[in-house]
């Protein structure tokens, strides 16, 4: 198995001729400084990547290297000090987000919960209600759509905020360590249920985590970015066949890709030592 290094946009959908391909997201150049009163610091360097139609790109780094801020800007939800980001199809309206904390709201219950980004759009939610439950149906939340996101555990409630994030189809689907803060049984459950619902629906998938061996079982490619100002060091295919159940990772070609990614940790800084 080759783990050639590259810095170069790699895709995997092979059976594709290059030519015939236009990226659904192309982040070019991209650089991010943050002023303060004391000083500058760049959080990003010039980053540029290609993502295909479908593809699921893991984006893999120690803490504080820009992961979430290059996440951020391709959202729209924050600007590029330099570079840019092209989003094709319906641009920013074609996009979902799931944070790091699930952030429901409180007083309106799970499926309402579900139903916000259609109210901010101002579409009618009636006609997305049916929608709601049956994604809530296939993230196991039958049953409790009336609840209070109090009366739900930590995966329960991270469960809900991806049905909010899918309840208007986006083509996009961004997420921002989604899953960092739950248990370990808990996250991989959740990660073969994402892995099923993102093959039912084919979304273009952009994904941030720490975890090496989730970035493995979940992704097409993993770009490891350097410690700050956070840049792309290698761009890594991961090729196995799918579905992918969690038996996988006791395959030696998993640990293979794994042990080659903590090697490029250690070596762009994701473990230093103060």
């Amino acid at each position: 198995m080759a783990l050639a290094a590259t810095s170069e946009p790699v895709s995997t959908l092979k059976d594709v001729a290059p030519a015939a391909r236009q990226p659904a997201i192309e982040i070019d150049a991209v650089g991010k400084v943050y002023h303060s009163s004391d000083g500058a610091v760049t959080a990003l360097g010039s980053v540029s990547l290609d993502i295909y139609p479908g593809e699921f790109i893991s984006l893999l780094g120690p803490s504080g290297c820009g992961k979430t801020t290059l996440l951020r800007i391709v959202a729209g939800l924050e600007d590029a000090s330099t570079g840019h980001v092209h989003l094709r199809g319906r641009g920013l309206d074609g996009l979902g987000f799931v944070f790091q904390r699930d952030v429901l709201v409180n007083w309106r219950t799970i499926i309402d919960n579900v139903l916000l980004p259609i109210d901010f759009k101002n579409k009618k939610p009636k006609a997305y209600r049916e929608k709601a439950q049956q994604l809530l149906a296939t993230f196991g939340l039958k049953g409790f759509e009336n609840k209070r996101p109090w009366e739900l555990s930590g995966g329960m409630r991270q469960r809900a905020a991806i049905c909010r994030a899918l309840i208007d189809d986006p083509e996009l689907l961004l997420m921002d360590e989604p899953f960092g803060a739950l248990d370990a049984l808990t996250r991989d459950e959740l990660n073969v249920e994402l892995q099923s619902l993102w093959q039912k629906t084919a979304k273009t998938a952009l994904f941030v985590t720490h975890s090496i061996s989730e970035a493995v079982f979940l992704s097409d490619r993993v770009v490891v970015v350097s410690d700050k100002p956070g840049r792309i060091v290698e761009v890594l295919d991961i090729d196995f066949p799918r579905p992918r159940s969690l038996d996988i990772r006791e395959e030696p070609k998993f640990g293979q890709y794994s042990r080659h990614l903590r090697g490029l940790l250690e070596q762009h800084g994701a473990f230093r030592k103060d």
